[in-house]
């Protein structure tokens, strides 16, 4: 408690005796940080109960983006046989990107790499047209990951109109 000079009431003029008596008066200080208690303990239950609501929402949020959160795996065509197979969205699932390239390495024995994308996100290329195992490795490996939230996208590269 902070403890603040109060003049005698002896000494204050006139004027200040009013304020004396609703301020300054021990009685009066007393009662006034009584119900402060109360109101602080009402208001901190209050931010306690505000505080569970909040993270019980933020939750719900959570999985509501989970569910709807896709993992793409596309297959892009480099040369005229020649593929490689992106996989974005994985970071929505709470997965570490490098660790999943490593583990498509070793699983496919190809190159595997973390690229970022002009949007800011993240994806793995993965060397070699390996799209359909891919979508089963995650559905066994990453239990955390939908089998339905997994899309398959065949994308081919655009022919340039110069030759004919």
């Amino acid at each position: 408690m902070v403890s603040r000079y109060v003049p005698h009431p002896a000494l204050l003029s006139p004027f200040h005796i009013p304020k004396y008596n609703v301020y300054a008066k021990p009685d009066a200080l007393e009662a006034a940080t009584s119900t402060l208690s109360l109101d602080a303990q009402k208001r901190a239950q209050k931010d306690a109960q505000k505080k569970a609501a909040k993270a019980e929402a933020a939750e719900q949020k959570q999985l509501a983006t989970l569910a709807s959160s896709k993992v793409y795996v596309k297959r892009i065509e480099r040369n005229k046989r020649k593929y490689v197979t992106a996989v974005s969205g994985l970071e929505a699932f709470g997965l570490d990107l490098k660790k999943v390239a490593k583990d498509f390495g070793k699983k496919f024995a190809t190159g595997s790499s973390v690229t970022k994308l002009p949007n800011g996100g993240e994806e793995i290329v993965v060397q070699g047209d390996v799209s359909d195992e891919i979508e089963e490795f995650l559905t066994d490996t990453y239990k955390q990951i939908p089998e339905d939230n997994i899309e398959l996208i065949e994308d081919k590269k655009k022919k340039s109109a110069g030759h004919g």
